[in-house]
């Protein structure tokens, strides 16, 4: 038996899950739900299964290429440290270029749980 008084001891009490909770982020410029769907030379749309690129991801995107910020200033506009921005910036620069290589349709959408519902759709 383990802990004190017969419980296990947990610094995360009453809380669910892994880690700790994600620190919030600003977020200037909201997108509407947009899709991108490669075509074909025909004209026919490519059904593969959607990249999903998520609100700071794309503000990620716009902060360090079309405002030319560097990495450091965007991560203080967001509220994050500079490694997290990182993390995301990467995440972002590697879905839309496995989108564009291997011709996924691109998703901006306002959280994973749309684009979650989005692909067990289409697998449908």
């Amino acid at each position: 038996m383990s802990g004190f008084g017969g419980w296990g001891w947990c610094w995360r009490r009453g809380r669910k899950g892994p880690g700790r909770r994600p620190k919030p982020r600003f977020i200037s410029f909201l997108p509407n739900e947009v899709t991108f769907i490669p075509r074909t030379n025909d004209g026919k749309f490519i059904t593969n299964n959607p990249i999903c690129l998520t609100p700071d991801e794309i503000e990620a995107l716009r902060l360090v290429y079309l405002e030319d910020l560097t990495q450091e200033e965007a991560a203080a506009r967001m509220g994050i440290s500079r490694g997290t921005f990182w993390r995301i910036l990467d995440n972002a620069r590697r879905k839309i270029v496995k989108a564009l290589i291997e011709l996924h349709p691109i998703i901006i959408t306002f959280g994973e749980l749309k684009c979650e519902e989005m692909k067990e759709s289409r697998e449908e």
